[in-house]
């Protein structure tokens, strides 16, 4: 396909996505706000969708007990550091960061985002100086941040760390971003497995939300298959007491970072899961459009049920005496209120708020200030709930069918298992102005020569097939090789010739060296045979 043909279907796809971003926005606005406003929804549960919530790229929430690799899975994605970013065997992420996508690389903190209109984190003033003192967004220009967003956590203490309280109330925030969030990458050391307090605290936060859960079981690369299996099954066991679901959570078994993993016979199996974990967030853009539709249902619903509660207690209150001790004897009952509404009105029982969470709200609630229901804003939820979502489908269903990824995380960042992709990879912006001197590859051009021909090339060239099958006893990640060859296969003919190979290496060795790798190819390391005079 014709990078213009693949232009072509991403801008349709694009439009298809804010089409029924535009559409939900409109349904929000007309239908469901209201009924929010009229029952006082936001005292209760979450405040009121803005804009940016609609508008804002899909986010992934990354979080974990520290020491984990959160931060270098997400440097990992990005592959290149973000402001603000530490990394350590002690907890060193000591704040929650938004790393999103910028023209100029800086460091937002949280009273400044509270405030801002475009971001979508203005209800987070709610949980105060002390959290906003400990939350920053960090822009950066990065291609995968050009489709999504990416949110860091500090790490989730252990039991004997735990000894000072953060000053703010973090499963509640946790729950806050596990609301809006696209996806919630989970992550688990190989080597520890320890459940402590707060991460249990913490699992509590995300209950209701573990669609978007993803559960990553990293370093897996450090212990061999006979203690894999074993740790394997102890943190299913484990997940299973905590999330009290028939469904079995998803263990993605990887070793995310970029430097190369020991030597273990599960290597080819972290490299599948390793794939399929990276194809999920990929698709992450592509599935935004679903994911805000199914997002708005599930509130919608929630409000139903919340307009029925409030309606009922209105309507038990006396009018003149004794109002206090009916609220708290109406608080008490609240489970039986529950069930009569769910049969009276015949309300599922699953859209009903948490009941213990609802009676403490309702104790600083003034219930004669409380609305009766409303016959027309009780038609238009039915109305959005019957026919109005019913008639996105079909533009969900075309989206579905283009089959198109959004740009952004592509290419080398999320490469294809099979490399057959190598001849449709397109470099932008390559440097070709070069400098006095010879190439640095030069010195050690006649041992890359040597395994070249050893390769047995194909009138002077090695395909993508052969030079994979040398480049991956190197065993740096797909991610890193496929970023290796973007930047060697500079004529962009999906082969790579004795001077590309030599520069391929050369990048390789410099990566196994502990060196970073360029976004794209400098001028000095360009082969002489591919210099414009």
């Amino acid at each position: 396909m014709s990078s213009g043909g693949l232009k072509d279907r991403n801008s349709e796809t694009l439009e298809d996505v804010n089409a029924v971003t535009k559409e939900l926005k409109y349904l929000y606005y007309k239908r469901l706000l209201p009924i929010e406003k009229q029952y006082g929804f936001q005292h209760f549960h979450s405040p009121s969708f803005e804009e940016a919530d609609f508008d804002n790229k899909p986010m992934v929430l990354v979080m974990g007990q520290y020491s984990t690799g959160k931060t270098t899975f997400i440097r990992y994605l990005l592959e290149q550091d973000f402001p603000g970013s530490r990394v350590g065997p002690e907890p060193t992420t000591d704040s929650f960061t938004a790393i999103m996508h910028g023209e100029v690389e800086q460091l937002i903190p949280g009273n400044a985002l509270s405030v801002d209109h475009k971001k979508p984190f203005r209800h987070l003033n709610s949980f105060g100086n002390a959290f906003l003192n400990r939350f920053q967004c960090a822009l950066l220009p990065n291609q995968v941040l050009e489709s999504i967003s990416i949110i860091d956590t500090p790490g989730i203490l252990s039991s004997a760390k735990r000894r000072m309280s953060r000053g703010y109330d973090f499963p509640a925030v946790l729950r806050w971003f596990a609301e809006r969030v696209d996806h919630i990458i989970l992550l688990f050391d190989a080597h520890k497995l320890e459940f402590s307090d707060e991460l249990t605290r913490a699992f509590g936060a995300l209950c209701g939300y573990e669609d978007k859960l993803r559960v990553v079981l990293n370093k897996a690369d450090r212990v061999d298959s006979q203690q894999l299996m074993r740790v394997y099954g102890a943190l299913m066991w484990s997940l299973g007491k905590v999330f009290q679901t028939p469904e079995i959570l998803r263990v993605y078994i990887v070793s995310l970072w970029s430097q190369p993993r020991l030597l273990s016979d599960h290597c080819q199996l972290l490299e599948l899961e390793e794939l399929d974990l990276l194809a999920d967030i990929r698709n992450l853009p592509r599935n935004a459009a679903i994911r805000k539709l199914n997002d708005l249902v599930k509130r919608a619903r929630l409000v139903r049920a919340h307009a029925h509660i409030i309606n009922h207690l209105k309507q038990e209150m006396p009018t003149v005496f004794c109002k206090e001790s009916k609220k708290q004897n109406l608080i008490y009952k609240l489970p039986l209120i529950f069930s009569k509404i769910q049969q009276q009105q015949r309300v599922p029982a699953g859209d009903f708020p948490d009941c213990a969470k609802m009676q403490e709200r309702l104790m600083g609630q003034d219930f004669t200030k409380f609305k009766t229901l409303k016959p027309s804003l009780m038609a238009s939820l039915d109305k959005l709930l019957s026919n109005d979502i019913a008639k996105l489908m079909p533009l969900l269903h075309q989206q579905d069918l283009k089959k198109a990824s959004l740009p952004g995380i592509h290419d080398g960042t999320f490469l294809e298992p099979s490399w057959s992709l190598f001849e449709q990879v397109t470099k932008s912006g390559v440097s070709r102005e070069m400098q006095n001197g010879e190439w640095v590859v030069t010195k050690d051009k006649q041992k890359y020569d040597e395994i070249f021909y050893n390769l047995c090339p194909n009138e002077g060239k090695l395909s993508g097939t052969k030079a994979k099958e040398w480049m991956v006893s190197t065993h740096l990640p797909n991610s890193v090789l496929g970023h290796i060859w973007r930047l060697s296969d500079v004529d962009c003919d999906g082969m790579l010739d004795d001077e590309e190979f030599a520069l391929a290496i050369h990048l390789i060795e410099a990566k196994l060296e502990g060196h970073g790798l360029p976004g794209e190819l400098p001028a000095h390391l360009v082969p002489p045979s591919k210099r414009l005079h």
